[in-house]
């Protein structure tokens, strides 16, 4: 699996300008501009130290009103959700595939804390979604549907370490593989919480082979 794979940005399916002169703007489809919006929302929201982002700010940045923006999108807690929507199926999607590979639960576990460390290098306006940084004061939904998100990622941890609990002849597998996936899960929310405060100039994955080895 490569990195481009975990760690995939929003497509950007921006309208090319026509060809022709003058050069003329193509105004971009329905679902274009949907995509152009909440790439824009996830660019304001990597600058930790500015102001809360608002839809005025959203839509000056767009170059268009904020009218135009409820046209797509029913109220920016929606925009918000269609970044969690993304984060949800960029990750899950690639811990599914790590579920499915061959090897023991320990390597699929260590993997599946990998994806995530290059997924929140590589797209730092939605970790701070992720660790509830950017959610304050907007609609409490979203930090519970977040929670729900580190939650569903434990479980899948539990998942496999339950099979190298089960390989390793443990008596009480079940229990094993919720201790070390409630321990790997602590330690992927820190680490992300970390980068986000820290202006993202400390990296997810620094040290992280030696965790994990202390930890698996």
């Amino acid at each position: 699996m490569s990195n481009d794979e975990t760690s995939a940005p929003l497509a950007d399916h921006a309208g090319a300008l026509a060809a022709a002169s003058p050069p003329v703007r193509k105004r971009p489809r329905p679902g274009e501009r949907r995509v152009q919006i909440l790439q824009t929302l996830a660019a304001m929201l990597e600058h930790p130290g500015g102001e809360r982002v608002t839809t005025a700010a959203l839509a000056a940045r767009l170059e268009v009103s904020e009218a135009a923006l409820y046209r797509h999108f029913a109220s920016k807690a929606q925009m918000f959700e269609g970044l969690i929507e993304f984060i949800e199926q960029s990750v899950f999607t690639l811990v599914n595939q790590v579920l499915d590979l061959p090897g023991s639960g320990h390597e699929k576990a260590a993997r599946i804390v990998r994806l995530l460390m290059q997924f929140a290098e590589k797209n730092p306006g939605m970790t701070r979604v992720m660790v509830g940084d950017a959610l304050v004061f907007e609609n409490e939904r979203l930090q519970g549907r977040m929670n729900q998100f580190f939650d569903k990622l434990e479980s899948m941890l539990r998942q496999a370490l339950r099979d190298a609990a089960n390989a390793s002849g443990s008596a009480t597998p079940t229990v094993d593989a919720q201790v070390r996936a409630s321990v790997l899960a602590a330690f992927v929310a820190g680490r992300l919480q970390r980068f986000a405060r820290s202006g993202f100039r400390r990296m997810p994955s620094e040290h992280l082979e030696a965790g994990l080895a202390l930890m698996l």
